[in-house]
This record gives structure tokens, C-alpha cells and sequence, in this order.
């Protein structure tokens, strides 16, 4: 899967917050998420983050 720094993406689940959508911060080994919504940051292994995802929303 192609991910690029500050590529918004939309998750299968939704944080508690409420909010799908989320920005990517970091991108290799690990992919570092912050949480449109409420500003949450997390980071999850590459294979993890990318079965997550449900689609690429481009940069805004």
C-alpha cells in the first residue's frame, strides 16, 4: 500500500471520539496516526495500520 507523510485515511473502526478520520505523521516501520477528531496520536506496526485502513483520501 502506498502511504505518504500527511495522507489523510479513513479506519475500519472509529476512535471513541467518534471521528474515522485520521492523518499520517510518520511513515516506515511503524505508521504514526493523530486522530482528526480530538488530536489523539498513536503508532502502529506498518502491516497492522495498512489492514485498518478503507481507503487513502488523498492530501489536503
Amino acid at each position: 500500500m502506498e502511504l505518504h507523510l500527511h495522507d489523510k485515511v479513513e479506519l475500519k473502526k472509529a476512535h471513541p471520539c467518534g471521528c474515522v478520520q485520521w492523518e499520517i505523521l510518520r511513515v516506515g516501520m511503524d505508521i504514526k496516526l493523530k486522530c482528526l477528531g480530538c488530536g489523539h496520536e498513536l503508532m502502529l506496526p506498518r502491516n497492522k495500520a495498512e489492514k485498518s485502513i478503507r481507503k487513502i483520501l488523498g492530501t489536503d
